[in-house]
């Protein structure tokens, strides 16, 4: 059974393309085969854009590939996933008002409802490093690569 799962952000090409990139190397390390994995935006402001250089750079030093071209997604994609994994609160809400029905509107999940490092549930954003410096695109990969391990480790434990 093929698992689908969607990250999303605002535009495509920064927060979703760094947890698709974490996503694919960690299923690629367990040598997985059975998960699809892509990333959207909820704005067309990007489309057809390559991931931004700087999250590009920040995911190859951790020998991380990003790659695709920023695409939106619409209510038409609810169908093609079964987890739609929103970067924060704002595009939560935005993808919810999408879903076309209530089943839909339950397959969208904050991202760092994964995060162990956000034990109080208090961190609900991965924040947002496009106007600031590099040390933003370090803390997404970290953020990233701790909540996308366990969104992993809990897909594949409910497949049993």
């Amino acid at each position: 059974m093929t698992t689908r799962v969607c990250f999303v952000c605002l535009g495509n090409i920064c927060r979703s393309p760094t947890a698709e990139g974490v996503f694919r190397h960690l299923v690629a390390e367990r040598g997985a085969t059975d998960f699809v994995v892509q990333s959207a935006g909820t704005a067309a402001h990007h489309v057809g854009e390559s991931p931004d250089r700087r999250a590009t750079a920040t995911a190859a030093r951790r020998g991380i590939t990003l790659q695709g071209a920023a695409a939106r997604f619409d209510a038409e994609d609810f169908e093609r996933f079964d987890w739609v994994i929103a970067m924060d609160r704002a595009n939560a809400r935005d993808l919810r008002r999408r879903a076309p029905t209530p089943a839909d509107e339950a397959k969208v999940h904050l991202l760092r409802r994964w995060d162990p490092h956000n034990t109080a549930g208090e961190a609900l954003d991965v924040p947002d490093p496009y106007y600031g410096d590099a040390s933003g695109f370090d803390e997404v990969l970290d953020i990233c690569e701790r909540s996308c391990a366990a969104l992993l480790q809990e897909l594949e434990a409910a497949r049993g």
